[in-house]
């Protein structure tokens, strides 16, 4: 039997609302989670510390600044995805609340060289399944829901499907 090889990313993501006003989620346009909603949040420049990161990742996604942050915890999620030479992937997350904010949502953001975000909405939960989001989305969903409690189980899902036209 051959071993399964995964292609491993790794990204912070902030958690921005709550039940009441819904999520801040962006729109997506790049890697497995194209054309559906995500967190605002993403790599690492090299040598950038997290809370740099989350910051600058919130500031070009949604056009907000993050003012008040604190990191939840991490989790990971695997699925099957055709990329390069890996046919799995592993998202490795590092979750923020960001409870205080500054600025204006930008629904339109520049594109520049990695940018994957067209910009952010606010939804409300009941909006947001596996149909149009990422697992991203839904574990801050699931955070909203239970109290604001961090569940760090790894989430496994057996398919997973790269929309070919946006939900947004």
């Amino acid at each position: 039997m051959e071993a399964v090889s995964y292609h491993r990313a790794f990204g912070v993501y902030g958690i921005i609302g709550s039940l009441q006003q819904g999520l801040v989620v962006t729109k997506k346009f790049g890697g497995p989670y194209t054309n559906r909603y995500d967190l605002p949040g993403g790599s690492l420049e090299d040598g950038e510390p997290l809370t740099v990161a989350i910051g600058r990742e919130i500031q070009e996604e949604t056009g907000l600044q993050a003012v008040q942050i604190i990191q939840l915890g991490a989790t990971s999620f695997r699925y099957p995805w055709d990329f390069e030479q890996w046919h799995f992937n592993q998202h490795i997350t590092i979750f923020y609340r960001v409870s205080q904010t500054m600025g204006t949502l930008a629904p339109a953001v520049p594109n520049f060289d990695g940018q994957d975000s067209h910009g952010a909405v606010q939804l409300p939960l009941a909006q947001l399944t596996l149909a149009n989001a990422s697992p991203l989305v839904l574990k801050a969903k699931q955070y909203l829901l239970n109290g604001e409690h961090f569940d760090p189980t790894d989430t496994t899902y057996a398919t997973w499907d790269v929309l070919t036209r946006p939900v947004y």
